[in-house]
């Protein structure tokens, strides 16, 4: 599998920490990311028909650029990357799936819509470290 694309709301406290959390754990490196404010998350999501002017919502590009390519939202993508994370994340992405995905998409959707009150929000994109710059697809 290529590497996933997590697309991320780039000035937002949580989803920084949201990546920053991936950056950690995910050994393999195997995911990359690009902010949604991006050129490179428009043209993504617009082949999807998906609004890139959503930033509520964080994506996982699966075979990005690729003919099979897909998308993934909400909690769909936070349970991908807990799976992909293997070890006891695989355990929390599995408890997450039992949950019928309307009822976690309304749990993610209200800590969207609040999320720069409790988490904050900085002016700019976060700049990665340089040992995770490579990974970062629109820096």
């Amino acid at each position: 599998m290529p590497h996933p694309l997590l697309l991320y709301d780039g000035v937002c406290g949580l989803c920084n920490r949201f990546v920053q959390f991936i950056l950690r754990r995910d050994r393999n490196a195997i995911f990359r990311f690009a902010s949604l404010q991006s050129s490179l998350a428009a043209r993504i999501l617009a082949r999807h028909g998906a609004n890139p002017t959503d930033l509520d919502t964080v994506y996982v590009a699966v075979n990005y650029d690729l003919p099979d390519e897909y998308i993934l939202a909400r909690s769909d993508a936070v349970g991908f990357v807990l799976n992909q994370l293997g070890g006891p994340w695989r355990l929390a992405a599995f408890l997450l799936q039992l949950l019928p995905r309307f009822l976690r998409d309304l749990v993610y959707n209200a800590i969207a819509r609040h999320r720069y009150r409790i988490f904050g929000r900085s002016d700019t994109c976060t700049l990665p470290r340089d040992q995770d710059h490579a990974r970062f697809l629109d820096s």
